[in-house]
């Protein structure tokens, strides 16, 4: 029976919860955060606000097939940022971040392995590696592993609970709230520190595979994933940095499915419509195989545009036995990737995997964009940490990168706690956000305004046309990026139209309301950086060149007096020895 939704906000219950510890976001590195807290006080009170559930939520929930660095015998944390900073063609990158994610990666990883992750090894017992830094593993079972041994260390999980806010006292954060998609209550955490690690954005953009016959939410990161964890800092003022490196990744066409699982893990060359073989004939300049990741993920569109498309992943050499080794890492990672090649009855070594680019994403973890944080990964917001997706500044963490900072985080968290207590709670606050979160729920079903799915269609189709989509082959300019901010605004002012029918819906009427104040921030990012630093990733029509003025961090904080975002420089300092451009 469906629970009945209330007529009134008094009818709605509110629910306190008082914690040292608050994590926003049960994912791979909310998990490793609530883990390292409890080890390292085990009196901790650490809570996980997950929008989901833990056991399977987050970029990790349908599995992975590999761990995408780790530090090989022979090869140093060093190495390892200098290997990051040339995948994204010489920085800037926070290398002070990179460089101690880096020092505490492998243990990470050792950390999962412990726990019971079966990573494939060689015959000597060493991990068997399918590239320079990654390691296969069997990872159907990644999420519900972590979700375990946080539960199983203590941490106190509440499941199904979007967050909408931060809980503010001054300029300091001392929680968040939200409301419960099951329960219907409104949850005020009151904590004495909070990690953000909510993961990216995803849905900003409209995907080429969305259309009436095909899924809403076709894409290659995980849908739910809205930009939640950047938005509530946004709201309140945070430092964003980098918004405009966005990600944007070479994924198997009318899926969305991997490609470096058979590029790199079956040394599957890509080619065109000729056969040709794209990076080795035309982008060896820019370092063949070996080129920064923006060039490789943008290479199959170039051909489109140079009429040499389609393009695919050859997988024609591949023998009876590696197509059935193909297909059970799929399994791991993007178990319908093996229904769709059946349904298709394709067989692979005749036919080869056609490719294309996927939808742009806000994604940290992979690239860099996300808050401005320290060392000990606190944001401009006193109390407020970032981790894992959120945290901006340190580009190809991936899963194990992750997890890492999820333990630094925590480890800032509690030597912040050591010297603050919970203040009196600000009841006008709270009355003010339970009344924002459920007032699209109480406009009523006979309410004449918009559906949270018109709202994100809009936004989607806005941001695709006009901010640098996959229809545009990524490539914006001034006039575009103004016109979407005009028409991000007018999105942003018809909110008070949004109406929910359930619980289910007031969820999705959120994320929406995430995703826009996530969508003007990245606009003006992209409009801010008068060049082209990373084709594909952020490509101006109007700038085509790099310009030496912009070898610096795209900075941004919304105005408290005006309500309007302004961008801002910071400078890049090279700490790691070598040459930027070169692993």
């Amino acid at each position: 029976m469906a629970k009945k939704l209330p007529d009134n906000i008094d009818e709605i219950q509110t629910e306190v919860i008082e914690t040292d510890l608050l994590i926003v976001g049960g994912g791979n590195a909310g998990c490793f955060s609530a883990i390292e807290g409890k080890k390292i006080n085990p009196d901790l009170k650490v809570t996980i606000m997950e929008k989901a559930h833990i056991s399977r939520s987050g970029a990790t929930a349908a599995g992975m097939d590999a761990i995408n660095t780790y530090i090989p015998e022979g090869k140093t944390p060093e190495d390892l940022v200098r290997w990051s900073r040339s995948q994204v063609g010489g920085g800037p990158i926070r290398e002070d971040l990179a460089l101690s994610n880096a020092k505490e990666l492998n243990q990470a990883v050792d950390d999962l392995e412990a726990w019971g992750l079966p990573i494939v090894k060689n015959e000597d017992g060493t991990f068997k590696y399918r590239g320079a830094w990654d390691i296969s593993i069997h990872g159907e079972q990644l999420k519900p592993i972590m979700a375990e041994k946080a539960i199983e260390v203590g941490a106190e999980v509440y499941n199904r609970v979007v967050a909408t806010s931060l809980l503010m006292d001054g300029e300091r954060c001392v929680g968040a709230m939200g409301f419960g998609v099951k329960d219907g209550k409104f949850y005020v955490f009151r904590a004495k520190a909070v990690i953000i690690s909510t993961g990216g954005a995803c849905g900003l953009y409209k995907s080429y595979t969305s259309d009436a016959t095909n899924s809403h939410h076709q894409t290659w990161m995980c849908p739910f994933n809205v930009g939640t964890g950047y938005a509530v800092g946004i709201r309140q003022e945070a430092e964003m940095t980098s918004m405009e490196q966005r990600w944007v990744a070479t994924r198997t066409k009318d899926h969305c499915g991997p490609v470096d699982t058979i590029s790199v893990g079956y040394k599957s060359a890509i080619i065109n419509a000729k056969g040709d073989r794209i990076l080795q004939k035309h982008y060896a300049h820019l370092g063949g195989d070996k080129a920064p990741r923006y060039i490789r993920a943008n290479a199959p569109m170039e051909e489109w545009l140079a009429g040499r498309g389609p393009t695919f992943v050859d997988t024609t050499h591949l023998s009876p036995e590696e197509v059935k080794e193909l297909k059970i890492d799929y399994l791991n990672e993007r178990p319908t990737f093996v229904l769709f090649l059946a349904s298709r009855g394709q067989d692979i070594t005749k036919d080869p995997i056609e490719i294309y680019g996927s939808d742009p994403y806000i994604v940290g973890g992979h690239t860099q964009s996300g808050y401005w944080v320290d060392l000990e990964r606190m944001t401009t917001i006193p109390g407020l940490f970032a981790a894992g997706e959120t945290a901006g500044g340190s580009p190809n963490k991936f899963v194990g990168g992750c997890a890492a900072e999820g333990k630094l985080a925590t480890r800032g968290a509690i030597n912040y706690i050591s010297s603050v207590s919970l203040p009196e709670l600000d009841s006008k606050q709270v009355g003010q956000e339970k009344e924002r979160v459920f007032a699209p729920l109480l406009r009523g079903p006979e309410f004449d305004g918009v559906s949270p799915l018109e709202m994100e269609e809009r936004m989607q189709r806005l941001m695709d046309e006009y901010a640098g989509g996959t229809s545009q082959f990524y490539r914006t300019n001034e006039e575009r990026l103004d016109y979407a901010l005009k028409h991000l605004k007018m999105l942003q002012s018809q909110v008070i139209y949004l109406y929910a029918k359930d619980l289910h819906d007031l969820m999705n009427a959120h994320e929406v309301i995430d995703r826009l104040d996530v969508a003007e921030v990245l606009t003006h990012h992209l409009k801010f950086r008068k060049e082209t630093r990373w084709q594909g990733w952020q490509t101006r029509s109007d700038y085509p060149e790099i310009n030496p003025e912009f070898d610096c961090f795209v900075e941004s904080r919304r105005n408290k007096e005006t309500g309007e975002i302004e961008a801002f420089t910071r400078p890049y300092e090279q700490i790691v020895s070598g040459d930027r451009y070169k692993p």
